[in-house]
């Protein structure tokens, strides 16, 4: 095992910490594939990080106090009601999350990653195939790559989730993801009362068939941004195509769809928070429909999958990135400990997959109860928001913990800085 070839299908996030757990299990020769060119840094909007999700991978070294984060506390909900600029206090919840910009956090995996790593931009994988001995990597240029073992980590449309299994197609859900940020300066922007919204407090503004989430992030250089991600079922009317797996990047977002996020913000958020969505310019706005599934297993021969390549769960659940970290975790301890290649597929397989399951099903659970099927706010207050969260989190919100292997590292050296 030790000393084998490892190719990384992907290289965001989720690539580069399994490229960093191959290294750690004992791989020399590991290549990360990546289809974009150039650095990925400016990518992404903003994460957050569960203070219990933190501490285990942090302790598994795959997070420090590096990297710029904010500390939230808690969630307050708002709904609109008559002309109150931040609308009706529903009621509140415990919030313990670090708050994260993706680039910094991306910046700093592929900072860690040995220099004996080869990182390919702009190579796009066509095919992947399993081989006697191993696997082969088959790239848009014609070329072609042999390797011990393949991982998986190129998002829901993976090329390596589709050759080892290609009956597994994303399932759209019925309402779209749209996602914000940027400078916290503008803020000055808004009309409202002094200390509206404190920077350890992440809000909620709920309305019938949607809601809001905001909250702040370091900008990666001392200050912060406002983040912000809202789901609405968008208009019967529009025809966009769903059905296929897509993403709606900056600038391609038409005047329809224009329409509705000024209808949504301007007349059923509460005024200041819906403000505060205006604020964002249309180049920083962009579309991610919601879909999701899971792979019925996370490997298949010598075929790997992490992050959303084996599993996509609806952001509601807290938990992306921290579940692509954690696949990593369970990537290297399977690599470490395991005698050849069949062991170390099993070992990882049997660790992660059941995780997958049980955060796509809490993404599902949140989504019917906070936009297909969610309640009249106008009547609800605390004791009905506990019930309502009680019943649809069954206590995996921010992910789920980490076990095994990992959790026995020794923790690294933890610095106390926040961005």
């Amino acid at each position: 095992m030790h000393g084998g070839t490892i190719a990384v299908v992907g290289g965001s996030i989720a690539g580069c910490a399994a490229a960093l757990a191959a290294h750690r299990g004992g791989a020399t020769h590991i290549t990360v594939y990546e289809r974009a060119a150039g650095r990925l840094a400016d990518r992404g909007a903003g994460l957050g990080v569960h203070n219990a999700r933190y501490a285990e991978l942090a302790s598994a070294g795959y997070m420090d106090a590096d990297m710029p984060w904010i500390q939230l506390s808690r969630r307050r909900w708002y709904t609109r009601d008559g002309g109150t600029p931040l609308g009706r206090p529903v009621g509140e919840l415990p919030f313990p999350f670090r708050t994260y910009n993706w680039g910094p956090l991306w910046r700093e995996l592929r900072d860690r990653m040995p220099p004996t790593t080869v990182f390919r931009g702009d190579s796009p994988v066509r095919t992947v195939e399993t081989s006697a001995d191993g696997a082969v990597v088959h790239l848009e240029d014609g070329t072609t790559h042999h390797a011990d073992l393949v991982v998986g980590a190129d998002g829901y449309r993976s090329a390596v989730r589709g050759a080892a299994f290609p009956d597994v197609r994303p399932a759209y859900a019925g309402y779209l993801a749209w996602r914000g940020a940027f400078p916290a300066e503008r803020l000055a922007a808004l009309d409202g009362p002094a200390g509206a919204w404190p920077v350890e407090d992440c809000v909620f503004a709920v309305f019938p068939g949607g809601h809001a989430v905001i909250y702040r992030i370091p900008d990666g250089y001392g200050g912060h941004r406002a983040n912000w991600v809202l789901y609405t079922v968008p208009p019967p009317e529009l025809d966009l195509g769903l059905d296929t797996p897509t993403s709606l990047p900056p600038g391609t977002l038409g005047e329809a769809l224009h329409a509705h996020f000024a209808q949504v913000t301007g007349e059923l958020l509460p005024p200041y928070w819906g403000g505060l969505l205006q604020l964002t310019r249309p180049e920083e706005l962009f579309i991610q429909p919601m879909y999701d599934f899971t792979a019925p297993r996370y490997a298949a021969g010598r075929l790997l999958l992490t992050g959303d390549a084996a599993t996509v769960a609806r952001p509601h659940t807290g938990s992306g990135a921290v579940k692509a970290l954690q696949d990593a975790t369970a990537l290297e301890a399977a690599c470490a400990d395991a005698g050849n290649w069949a062991e170390a597929a099993a070992a990882y397989d049997a660790s992660r997959g059941p995780i997958g399951s049980s955060m796509m099903e809490l993404g599902r659970r949140l989504g019917d109860a906070l936009v297909l099927r969610s309640p009249d706010w106008r009547t609800v207050g605390q004791t009905d928001l506990d019930a309502l969260w009680a019943g649809a989190d069954a206590g995996a919100f921010g992910g789920r913990a980490l076990s095994g292997r990992a959790l026995s590292k020794a923790p690294g050296t933890e610095r106390t800085t926040q961005g």
